[in-house]
């Protein structure tokens, strides 16, 4: 029976010390107290807490977490009134801080966050507000990650998701941004317009160039047609010259040949042919010859 009783006990204690084995996973924190007060912060890694003395207060997550909190009616300095929403990114940094600090870290976070962006927007006109996103974001960051500081909080950044003007600027908005499509288009069309009489002009100059570039190059061929062809007449002239020349004619095969280029000369169309004595002689001579044949 002693046994048995001895085998509980110990039983009870091996149960007691698993219980008390804590392992800290990577990127968290526990934070441990004593009686009551803090005692430590367990990072990663194998922990015994003591039975019935030590507990664990809270689990502390180290990573990046994101706050989406919900659109926030903000005034703009024209008294515009708009809704935004913005998503938070922040790390802690400081688990003893982030569990003793604040009550409600995320809450306190979200509070913080609409009474900074009030306060900056409040500063800004409606138009300033809708193109200064990135200067917002900017001062913004910087005021959260200030204030949550002694919270054991860094704030990386704030993004303002949306930012919904009333209802009748956004019709007015939706109607400019219409006109400003419609305007594109026209001026699209007034380019594709434009650029298609260009290339029409160009192309109608181009066929002008070729035409011209025809007409010169028949007129140069025949050109060179009428030159070649007088170079060819003026080498018979020179071939039957030359022939002559060597043939050595005497003065009635001159006066012939003369008088074959007189009757040449009087096919055309001159109104007055001058006659050189030596054809005049000698078609004299050829009329008496012809009168003698025919007595």
């Amino acid at each position: 029976m002693e046994w048995i009783i001895g085998l509980v006990i110990l039983l009870i204690l091996i149960i007691m010390v698993v219980s008390n084995i804590k392992i800290v996973p990577q990127a968290m924190v526990y934070v441990v107290e004593r009686l009551g007060g803090y005692y430590a912060s367990w990072e990663t890694g194998v922990h015994v807490t003591m039975p019935f003395l030590d507990r664990i207060s809270k689990k502390v997550s180290l990573k990046e977490q994101v706050v989406d909190f919900k659109p926030q009616p903000v005034i703009t300095k024209d008294n515009v009134t708009m809704q935004i929403d913005t998503v938070v990114f922040f790390q802690i940094t400081d688990a003893k801080l982030y569990t003793y600090g604040v009550e409600r870290p995320l809450s306190a976070i979200e509070n913080l966050s609409a009474t900074t962006l009030r306060n900056i927007i409040g500063e800004m006109e409606l138009d300033h507000t809708l193109t200064s996103r990135d200067v917002i974001n900017t001062k913004i960051t910087t005021i959260l990650d200030t204030a949550t500081d002694k919270w054991g909080i860094k704030v990386n950044r704030v993004e303002l998701k949306n930012i919904i003007p009333p209802a009748e600027i956004q019709d007015a908005m939706e109607k400019q941004m219409k006109a400003e499509r419609q305007r594109r288009e026209s001026i699209l069309r007034a380019e594709g317009e434009k650029r298609s009489q260009i290339l029409v002009a160009e192309g109608e100059k181009e066929s002008a160039i070729l035409r011209a570039d025809a007409v010169k190059e028949q007129k140069i061929r025949e050109a060179q047609g009428e030159a070649e062809a007088i170079l060819m007449v003026q080498r018979a002239l020179a071939d039957s010259i030359k022939v002559l020349n060597e043939a050595a004619p005497n003065d009635h095969v001159l006066a012939l040949k003369s008088l074959e280029a007189f009757a040449k000369a009087a096919d055309g169309k001159a109104t007055k042919i001058i006659i050189p004595s030596e054809i005049q002689s000698f078609a004299g001579l050829a009329t008496s010859l012809k009168e003698l044949i025919k007595d």
